[in-house]
């Protein structure tokens, strides 16, 4: 069944049914991914998925129901499990079917294409191959994935508002084991492409990265300077994105409810949310409720602008909807969610940033962040490692430490950025990046 075939049936059967306020939310997708281990594909899969969703109004309430059986009799069932739904909706808010923004942006994208089975196996395969060439201490354990997605969202609703868009992407990660003699580090390294040739560069990076663990010491506790590599960073602001939005704000599970418009960070702190940033391909132009995505400064050189909102918790404030109502998938309800979110580049390169320490820690490993980070608090403990900072220069491995602190107080400690914004992979239409940060005096517990 076409989408049209489908709008149309649903459309009848709300008519049908007396419901004059509704939406409809279809979304089809394509996965495809070869993982390897020595020099053979260990796991290959393909699938094809999607389905609809249909929300309607019905005495105030939002009902909503989903499903995959895409027939004319699915679709009028799906109507009716609907209005039942809303039938069992005790919240009081007040709830919208959105009639559209006076603009969209229009995003030039280029073909988006599913990677053929042929292609992903070569990749994977040639990433292996590579892996193992940039060090004879690659061992067993090493891993090479490849992965092309495609998904297409279809919106429409009772307003006649009508949308679209396709998004695609392909890539791959490298992500060794390097053992010397009874030693053994890994790290892993991400990239975005659609061969082997625009990822080659992964292997070597991701070895060289794994290598400069070995012979790690310890650090006696105490207060250090510290440099957050950007990926690092871009996780912290991951674990705590939830601050930014208006719902935790308006439950009392954001320190940052009232506070737009006032200081929350150092002035070289500039956090931007951009649905459409350049090269980024989940690019989108409407959120899950058909509100029109733009980029905004969440933070602007340590003020707090706006928190994100969803057309709900924006009717509460008495402002407009900031276009952050996400969908996980076609059955997920939306919820409100970041897009392309990242601490903005500064105005030194690396060399500047690590000369302004004499003696400090670089972190270029975090983890453990959903049992040592309280989003309602801020507080976090996070164990680390990285290398030491002597003279201005990165140098000895360092291991087994714990970073301890608070989100909002630290981004009021952030003294420098740097000049390249690191990314990660993309997790649906969300996704995160910092360049690297400096923070002078963190708490820092080690031998």
């Amino acid at each position: 069944m076409t989408f049209e075939m489908l709008k149309k049936a649903l459309c009848d059967a709300a008519a049908k049914a007396g419901v004059t306020e509704y939406e409809i939310y279809y979304q089809t997708g394509e996965d495809i991914s070869a993982e390897t281990l020595k020099d053979e594909i260990s796991a290959f899969s393909s699938s094809v998925g999607g389905g609809v969703c249909f929300r309607c109004i019905v005495n105030g309430k939002m009902g909503f129901a989903s499903g995959e059986l895409l027939t004319e009799q699915a679709m009028e069932d799906l109507v009716k499990s609907a209005i039942s739904s809303a039938a069992a909706i005790d919240s009081e808010d007040e709830v919208f079917i959105f009639p559209g923004s006076d603009h969209y942006a229009t995003i030039e994208k280029g073909e988006v294409a599913l990677l053929d089975p042929f292609t992903i196996r070569k990749t994977a395969l040639d990433l292996q191959k590579a892996t193992y060439a940039a060090s004879d201490e690659v061992g067993d354990g090493t891993q090479c994935v490849a992965v092309s997605t495609t998904a297409s969202v279809y919106f429409y609703n009772s307003h006649g508002l009508e949308l679209h868009n396709t998004v695609g992407v392909s890539g791959g990660y490298a992500a060794p084991v390097v053992r010397r003699g009874e030693e053994a580090q890994s790290d892993f390294e991400f990239g975005v492409g659609a061969s082997y040739e625009e990822m080659k560069d992964l292997p070597a990076k991701a070895v060289a990265a794994a290598a400069s663990k070995f012979g790690a010491g310890l650090v006696p506790t105490g207060k250090y300077d510290v440099v957050f590599d950007g990926k690092q960073f871009r996780s912290i602001l991951s674990a705590f994105s939830d601050v930014f939005s208006a719902k935790a704000a308006q439950k009392g599970l954001s320190l940052l409810a009232g506070k737009e418009g006032e200081v929350i960070a150092s002035p070289c702190v500039t956090i931007t949310d951009d649905p459409m940033r350049e090269g980024c391909p989940m690019q989108t132009s409407f959120d899950g409720e058909g509100v029109a995505t733009y980029t905004k400064a969440v933070v602007e050189k340590g003020v707090l602008k706006t928190l994100l909102y969803d057309l709900t918790t924006a009717h509460k404030a008495g402002r407009a909807s900031t276009g952050n109502a996400q969908k996980g998938s076609y059955a997920a309800p939306a919820s409100i969610s970041p897009f392309q979110f990242s601490l903005n580049a500064g105005d030194c390169d690396e060399d500047t940033l690590f000369g302004a320490v004499d003696t400090g820690i670089y972190i270029t490993e975090c983890k453990g962040f959903h049992a040592g980070a309280n989003a309602v608090t801020g507080d976090f403990s996070i164990e680390s490692a990285g290398f030491m900072i002597r003279d201005g220069k990165v140098a000895e491995p360092v291991k087994s430490f714990t970073i301890a602190g608070n989100f909002f107080e630290l981004l009021k400690q952030i003294e420098r950025v740097s000049d390249t914004v690191k990314w990660g992979p993309p997790f649906g239409f969300t996704n995160f990046g910092s360049p690297n940060v400096l923070v002078r005096q963190m708490s820092v517990a080690g031998k």
